[in-house]
């Protein structure tokens, strides 16, 4: 939030875009850092910043806080403001200067929390790179202090402008040069993640083009009615005494008179996410005849991100989920096995999963570990845009008698996953292992497990026939989550536009692939293609669908970027 409005005064002569996107992203990067939030205390501190002082080249500038406050309270540029003011447009002046007071919700615990986390310090040192002490050292504990003490002020709360009045020095350096480096980095993985939903745009119009003359006229399926079954859920108690593990599970049962097995489907939550998550596609596909569990994996819920807000823990999430939450579908399936073995078929399974549960879903389709890529990637940790990284390069923090080096459950035998991070836990050498039908949906504004590193690229490492890339043109990391999702605030701005529609194309395409490839009717193949994708497309949200992707044009775009 600081380094974002401290960036906006920075004099540019490279795109204003990237300087807006950068800020945008630290921006929500840290609201949702703030709502997944965790553990510590501040001190407090009688002093307070009076100046901020910009170097540009050979150039400094200062500023009073007082000066900001003014512009901030009453649009007035002082003498000492108007020089910034001279490098920004009318309308970029505007957004500062809303931007100054614009205030994030969220407590000083929960802010602490989360700023003494893993997480929380990787996103401090990256901010203390740009905003430093007046003797010019890294201002690491100086803008943590300043974060939480704002968050602790009742009357103003946690706004940049208040962040900068709390800071525990007289003065407060912004290192113009590394932050203009830091916008030109940003820009080059913007334009290269622009350019490659570009290349994904060109390939679903090629393949609806290939395919025109021979698409079905009518389609007999509407496939976002819901089925011709009512269903009955109930909620069972999952306790597994080799783990010390307990957690709840939703089993939601279609009633039919048929003899047959029920097809069943697994869904796993993301971070901070519960039962609730996708109880609107659980719904649609009891309608549809399918029995469908959804466990709630009790290191990676709501209920654990409530606990670390209120001092109860210390991680985001522990390293061991990495492990934990595989093994809780394979504890599922084997009691599903035992109680419902008469009504169910636990030997013919589809999963789907959404960011951790994506990966969930991924490492049970046979993807594993891979130590190699993650050894490689998490010293430049520091270095990179991707925050799921951190993430990801917990499992090298995993104590080595919990390993393991195979996850993966042949009872499993299709998978969706929806914003997964792939890049560096599981890497081409591990994907491209798994030989079941996949579905990759991807997020093209998803800045948490960003599309191009960690969809669109992974999408190409699948050797499995039976692959599709589901792309979701402004779509975000939350699109595709149910509105009422766990207790966990997500910021409007993150969840993105009209996520009914994303939550459509879920159900629509989520029953098509598990229609054909688990319950074994394949009239869905007609749905699985460019031509529906195209059909189903909404204007305000516009959706993608490809079975394939020419890995060569990443790599030439790539190869432009440096």
């Amino acid at each position: 939030m600081v380094s974002a409005s401290l960036i906006s005064l920075i004099p540019q002569n490279l795109s204003l875009k990237s300087g807006k996107v950068f800020s945008s992203i630290a921006l929500g990067a840290l609201q949702l850092s703030c709502c997944v939030g965790l553990w510590g205390c501040w001190s407090e501190k009688a002093e307070s910043a009076e100046r901020v002082i910009l170097n540009y080249g050979v150039l400094e500038f200062s500023v009073s806080i007082d000066s900001l406050e003014t512009y901030a309270q009453t649009g007035k540029i002082e003498n000492e403001l108007q020089g910034y003011a001279d490098f920004l447009t009318p309308e970029q002046l505007e957004k500062f200067k809303v931007g100054l007071t614009t205030s994030a919700d969220f407590s000083h615990l929960a802010i602490a929390q989360f700023l003494y986390s893993f997480q929380g310090e990787k996103i401090l040192e990256r901010a203390a790179q740009v905003i430093k002490t007046e003797a010019r050292q890294p201002g690491f504990y100086a803008i943590r202090s300043a974060l939480i003490l704002a968050a602790a002020d009742q009357e103003t709360g946690l706004t940049p402008l208040n962040v900068l009045k709390k800071f525990p020095t007289d003065v407060l350096r912004v290192d113009s040069r590394q932050g203009l480096e830091i916008i030109k980095n940003l820009s080059k993985e913007v334009q290269r993640n622009s350019q490659a939903i570009a290349a994904v745009e060109q390939e679903a119009i090629k393949e609806y083009q290939e395919m025109a003359e021979t698409l079905p006229k009518n389609r007999d399926l509407n496939l976002l009615t819901s089925g011709e079954y009512a269903h009955r859920q109930q909620i069972l108690k999952m306790k597994d005494q080799s783990r010390d593990r307990t957690f709840p599970v939703a089993l939601y049962l279609p009633k039919t008179d048929e003899q047959q097995l029920l097809p069943l489907i697994i869904i796993s939550h993301g971070l901070g996410s519960d039962l609730t998550t996708f109880d609107y596609f659980a719904k649609h596909l009891a309608s549809h005849g399918f029995a469908v569990a959804v466990p709630e994996h009790p290191g990676s819920n709501s209920k654990h991100i409530e606990e670390l807000l209120n001092g109860l823990d210390s991680d985001v999430t522990p390293p061991e989920e990495l492990i934990d939450r595989p093994l809780d579908i394979k504890f599922l399936l084997d009691r599903l096995a035992e109680k419902f073995g008469d009504k169910i078929d636990t030997n013919h399974v589809g999963i789907i999963g959404q960011s951790f549960g994506g990966y969930t879903a991924l490492a049970l389709a046979g993807a594993e570990l891979n130590w190699t890529t993650l050894e490689r990637d998490c010293p430049n940790l520091d270095h990179s845009w991707n925050l799921s990284w951190l993430l990801q390069c917990l499992a090298l923090q995993i104590p080595p008698i919990l390993t393991v080096d195979e996850l993966k459950d042949e009872r499993i035998q299709a998978v969706i996953a929806i914003n997964p991070l792939v890049s560096s836990v599981f890497g081409e050498e591990s994907l491209s292992k798994i030989d079941i039908p996949v579905m990759l949906v991807s997020g093209s504004d998803d800045p948490i497990t960003p599309s191009l590193p960690e969809q669109i690229i992974p999408f190409t490492w699948l050797t499995t026939e039976e692959k599709y890339l589901l792309l979701l043109k402004g779509g975000t990391h939350f699109s595709t989550l149910n509105e009422s999702t766990g207790s966990i605030p997500v910021p409007k701005q993150a969840i993105g536009p009209a996520p009914k529609i994303a939550q459509a194309y879920v159900k629509q395409l989520g029953l098509a692939f598990f229609g054909k490839y688990i319950g074994e009717q394949f009239l869905y193949t007609d749905y699985l293609n460019a031509g529906y994708g195209t059909v189903i497309s909404k204007e305000q949200f516009p959706l993608r669908l490809i079975k394939s992707l020419d890995p060569n044009l990443l790599k030439l775009k790539s190869n432009d970027q440096k």
